[in-house]
């Protein structure tokens, strides 16, 4: 399983097959690990995606964060420059269909924009993971590109079916490694 995106398609496959009601019941797992660890107990802006299609259920854990009082980032595709611009929401109304369906904020504005630096935790989609914290995405780059040059180490957490673990991913120099994988059944401290 040395192509990537043949690697890809079959996580994918994997992570589309999980039945619906499985699915809820991992999610669940997932959401209480999630906001139990301190990376995310301890942050005060987090910066997050919009789960879409079969990914792990995000929308919960930010309803939970907003309702703390939590700050939560979601980027937003320019699809020009092949960014993420991050952007804060203030509730999960403000997420509108953007860029392949995929829930993006709706108030774009300067009081809104935020640098990744101010950042204190990056919750990060992917197809799979392996332990040593190496990430498949969806091919893009897009997530390797923010995540490149960050002034600080933040950390970057993935939340994961068990099913989108595997013992290696096929990685590059440019390639972001993560630190951490949040999982239905552990916590996945990487070891890359």
């Amino acid at each position: 399983m040395s192509d990537k995106s043949e690697v890809r398609a079959q996580l994918m496959k994997k992570r589309d097959a999980i039945p619906p009601e499985v699915r809820r019941a991992k999610d669940r797992l997932i959401r209480e690990r999630l906001l139990a660890v301190d990376e995310i107990r301890n942050a005060k802006m987090l910066f997050f995606f919009a789960s879409f299609r079969s990914e792990v259920d995000t929308l919960e854990p930010m309803k939970s964060l907003l309702a703390e009082g939590k700050r939560v980032v979601l980027p937003k595709v320019d699809r020009e420059n092949h960014l993420l611009l991050l952007y804060e929401i203030k509730g999960l109304e403000e997420l509108v269909p953007g860029y392949m369906g995929i829930p993006e904020p709706s108030v774009i504005s300067e009081e809104r924009a935020i640098a990744m630096n101010d950042v204190d935790a990056v919750v990060i989609p992917g197809a799979g993971f392996d332990m040593a914290g190496n990430r498949i995405g969806y091919g893009g780059g897009y997530y390797d590109r923010l995540l490149a040059s960050p002034e600080r180490e933040i950390p970057i957490i993935a939340p994961a079916y068990e099913e989108q673990i595997v013992g290696a991913i096929p990685s590059e120099p440019h390639d972001i490694k993560i630190s951490m994988i949040v999982t239905d059944r552990r916590v996945i401290r990487c070891t890359g």
